[in-house]
C-alpha cells in the first residue's frame, strides 16, 4: 500500500496476488492509481453518511445524497463507472414502480381530472418556457433547445417518491395526488422524447408487447407466489426476486427498443397495487423491498446523479445556466401554482415545489441527446447542472417550510427522537 497525499498517489493493493495488482492496480484519474475496491469503499461511506446527517438535519436522504455525489464527485475521489450506472438506472425503475404500488385506484379515479391538470401544465408550460429561453436567449439550435425543453419540463418521480415516503405523505391523498399528476408529466416528456427524436423499430414494438403482456400477467397472477406458503416469508426472498425480475425485463426490452422502462415501471407499481394494500396479507412483500431499495440501491442512483454534474462547465457557462434553471423553475410555478390553488383545498405550495423537481426522466432524455449527437458535453453538463439543483432545492424549501399540516408533527417527532 502506497499512499502519498500532497501530491494525490494512491496505491491499494487489496490481495497480495501479483496478477491481481497487475490486472486492476493500473487504473489512474488525475494522477491517482485506484483498484477496483476503491470506489465502492468510498460509495459506502457517502451512503452511510448520507444517512446520518439526513437523520441529524431533518432533511430528505435523498438531497444529502445528491449533494455528496456532487461535492465527491467534482473533488475527484468517486467517478461513476459502467455498474454503478446501471445499480443507479434500475434504482431508479425500483423507485418508480415503488411509486405506483402507492397509488390509490379509488382516489385517482375521483381525483383524475386534478391530477390530470396539473401534470399536464408541469410539463406542457415548462416545455415552452425552457424552449424560448434555450433558443431564444441562450442562442441554442433548435435541436439542441428541443432536447434541453423535453429533459427539464418532467418531474422527477424519484425525487417525489422519496421525500414522500420519509415524511409518511404516501399515504395522504395530496401524497398519492402527486404521485398521480407526476406519471402525467413524465408520460408526456416520454411521448414529446419518442415523437421527436426517436425512430420507432420492430424491437420498440416488441419492448411494448411484452411492457403489456408482464403487467397484464403480473397484476392478475402474482398472488400465486405472494401467498405461496412454500414461497412466502422465506429467507431466500423469492417475491423481491420475482420483483426485481419484472424490472430487468422491461430494463432489457427498453434497450433493445430505443424505449424507456420508466412507464411500465410505474404502470406495473400501479396495476400491482392492490396486492400491497394495508389489509393484504402480501402488504410485507412491499416493505421488505422498501427496505433493500432504501438500504442500498437508491442511495446509488441519487449519489450518481449527483456525480454527473461537472462544475466547472457550469462555471464556465454560468450566465447561461442562471437563465435556464430560473426559466424551468418560474414556468413549473405559473405553470402549477395556479391550478393547485384552484383544486386543492391543503398543500398548494408543497404541491407545486415538488412538481418542480426533475432528475430521473430528465437524465435519460439528456444522455439520449448526447449519445445521439443531439447536444456536446458542455450542453449536457448544463441540462444536469440544473436538474441536479431543480431536485434539490425546491424539495428542500417543501420539506422546510411547507409541509402539510399533518406531516408537520411526524417530522418534527423524528428530528426530536434524533437528537435525544
Amino acid at each position: 500500500m502506497e499512499f502519498t497525499f500532497n501530491c494525490q498517489r494512491y496505491i491499494f493493493y487489496p490481495l497480495d496476488d501479483d496478477s491481481y495488482r497487475k490486472t486492476f492496480a493500473n487504473k489512474e484519474v488525475g494522477g491517482v492509481i485506484i483498484t477496483a475496491d476503491f470506489y465502492p469503499l468510498i460509495l459506502g461511506i457517502l451512503i452511510l453518511v448520507s444517512s446520518l446527517i439526513s437523520l441529524r438535519a431533518g432533511i430528505s436522504v435523498a438531497i444529502v445524497e445528491i449533494i455528496l455525489g456532487v461535492i465527491f464527485g467534482n473533488l475527484g475521489f468517486i467517478k461513476p463507472e459502467s455498474w454503478m450506472l446501471y445499480i443507479a438506472g434500475f434504482g431508479g425503475i425500483l423507485l418508480t414502480f415503488l411509486a405506483g404500488t402507492e397509488i390509490d385506484m379509488d382516489l385517482m379515479g375521483r381525483k383524475l381530472k386534478e391530477s390530470f391538470l396539473i401534470g399536464f401544465v408541469s410539463f406542457f408550460v415548462p416545455f415552452l418556457g425552457v424552449l424560448a429561453s434555450t433558443y431564444c436567449l441562450a442562442g441554442w439550435n433548435l435541436t439542441a433547445s428541443l432536447i434541453a425543453a423535453t429533459a427539464l419540463s418532467e418531474t422527477s418521480i424519484a425525487v417525489v417518491y422519496s421525500v414522500l415516503v420519509e415524511t409518511s405523505l404516501c399515504k395522504s391523498e395530496t401524497g398519492k395526488l402527486l404521485m398521480v399528476a407526476t406519471f402525467i408529466t413524465n408520460m408526456g416528456t416520454a411521448i414529446v422524447l419518442s415523437v421527436l427524436f426517436m425512430r420507432p423499430t420492430v424491437y420498440t414494438l416488441l419492448f411494448y408487447v411484452i411492457s403489456i403482456l408482464a403487467i397484464f400477467l403480473a397484476s392478475k397472477y402474482s398472488l400465486l407466489i405472494f401467498e405461496n406458503p412454500k414461497i412466502k416469508d422465506k429467507v431466500v426472498e423469492a417475491e423481491i426476486k420475482y420483483i426485481f425480475l419484472l424490472l430487468l425485463v422491461f430494463i432489457f426490452f427498453a434497450s433493445l427498443g430505443g424505449g424507456q422502462a420508466i412507464l411500465p415501471a410505474f404502470l406495473l407499481g400501479l396495476f400491482m397495487s392492490r396486492h400491497f394494500q394495508e389489509n393484504s396479507q402480501s402488504r410485507e412483500v412491499k416493505t421488505r423491498l422498501k427496505t433493500v431499495a432504501f438500504a442500498i440501491i437508491t442511495p446509488i442512483f441519487f449519489i450518481v446523479g449527483g456525480m454527473k454534474v461537472s462544475i466547472p462547465f457550469i462555471i464556465a457557462a454560468a450566465g447561461i445556466f442562471i437563465v435556464i434553471f430560473l426559466s424551468r423553475q418560474i414556468s413549473k410555478f405559473i405553470g402549477v401554482y395556479f391550478v393547485a390553488k384552484r383544486f386543492l383545498d391543503d398543500g398548494q405550495m408543497y404541491t407545486t415545489l415538488m412538481m418542480s423537481t426533475g432528475l430521473t426522466f430528465g437524465l435519460v432524455a439528456c444522455l439520449f441527446g448526447l449519445n445521439a449527437g443531439l447536444i456536446d458535453q458542455a450542453t449536457y453538463s448544463v441540462l444536469t447542472g440544473v436538474l441536479v439543483l431543480s431536485a434539490v432545492l425546491p424539495s428542500f424549501v417543501a420539506q422546510r417550510w411547507f409541509l402539510p399540516i399533518h406531516s408537520e408533527d411526524h417530522v418534527a417527532e423524528k428530528v426530536n427522537k434524533n437528537n435525544k
